[in-house]
């Protein structure tokens, strides 16, 4: 239990506090964001807090024990903090948060209440919300490879290898109208689906993962369906975008699309139940002898 500075703890037994809830958020580049709920800036602990950015504090829970306790917290994308195209390059993954309370009347009094990293940012409609987990989550984090068939690399990252800036691997085109989780781009004809399908969409500086995507009723029209349902763009019709190719990571694809076997992430070959169990019949020989000679 962290201790309260005396004289702060003092103006909490007053009848009204002067109290705000307040964020440093520390990215893994050392970059260094500070957000509050109070409605003018606040500046304490070397670091400026913004009251622009909407930050506000969402529901929270703690279990005794080692269990991971959580929180959450919701705000706006604006250009001097979070940008859209910072979250969907991963920038904010892993930031460490600690949340203060403090006396917007005299910053000077403040009080770290908790240590957290960020979990998964959800944008949408200009806005995020993402949870902030207990340093206790910690211990459930996977460490090192995971054996299984599919790839675990992401597509033209350094492991991968493959160069996204390829013509083959993008298409250009225009949005010609949007909604919630869908646009609609003019791309031309030849849009290869399996190519693009689950790839990204890139315009006016934001990053929009897809889920799929088909022709639509104009002749060189196509729907794009967003990964996340409630996403939406900001762009206007008549945008430029940028079609970025996607991959299903499996070894098939890798080796006969991006003729990138090599690199290949995953374990295909692993052995599945089929083949563990495929030799224990009921009149066979189990001496203990090789299976495949």
């Amino acid at each position: 239990m962290r201790e309260l500075p005396a004289e702060l703890a003092e103006r909490l037994r007053q009848p009204a506090t002067t109290l705000a809830s307040a964020w440093r958020l520390t990215c893994r580049d050392g970059a260094v964001f500070g957000f509050t709920d109070h409605d003018e800036d606040l500046r304490f602990s070397d670091t400026l807090f913004r009251a622009a950015s909407g930050w506000t504090a969402g529901e929270a829970e703690a279990a005794a024990g080692l269990a991971a306790g959580s929180a959450a917290v919701e705000g706006a994308l604006f250009s001097k903090a979070l940008r859209e195209d910072d979250i969907a390059a991963g920038r904010f993954d892993g930031a460490r948060i600690e949340v203060f309370r403090v006396d917007w009347s005299e910053p000077a009094l403040h009080v770290l209440v908790d240590v957290a990293d960020l979990g998964p940012i959800r944008r949408a409609g200009g806005g995020f919300s993402a949870e902030l987990r207990g340093l206790a989550a910690r211990l459930d984090d996977e460490h090192g490879r995971t054996y299984r068939r599919r790839c675990d690399a992401v597509l033209g990252d350094r492991r991968c290898g493959v160069d996204l800036g390829q013509a083959a691997w993008r298409r250009a085109g225009t949005l010609v109208e949007s909604g919630e989780g869908w646009l609609v781009a003019r791309l031309g004809s030849g849009v290869d689906a399996a190519v693009f399908g689950l790839g990204r969409v890139v315009l006016d500086g934001e990053t929009l993962f897809l889920a799929g995507l088909g022709e639509a009723d104009a002749p060189g029209d196509w729907r794009l369906a967003f990964a996340e349902p409630q996403a939406r763009t900001r762009a206007a019709p008549g945008a430029s975008l940028q079609l970025v190719a996607g991959c299903d990571r499996r070894f098939g694809t890798c080796r006969d699309r991006f003729r990138n076997a090599l690199n290949f992430r995953g374990f295909p070959h692993m052995p599945g139940n089929d083949a563990a169990l495929g030799v224990a019949k009921r009149d066979g020989a189990h001496d203990g002898s090789p299976v495949v000679p």
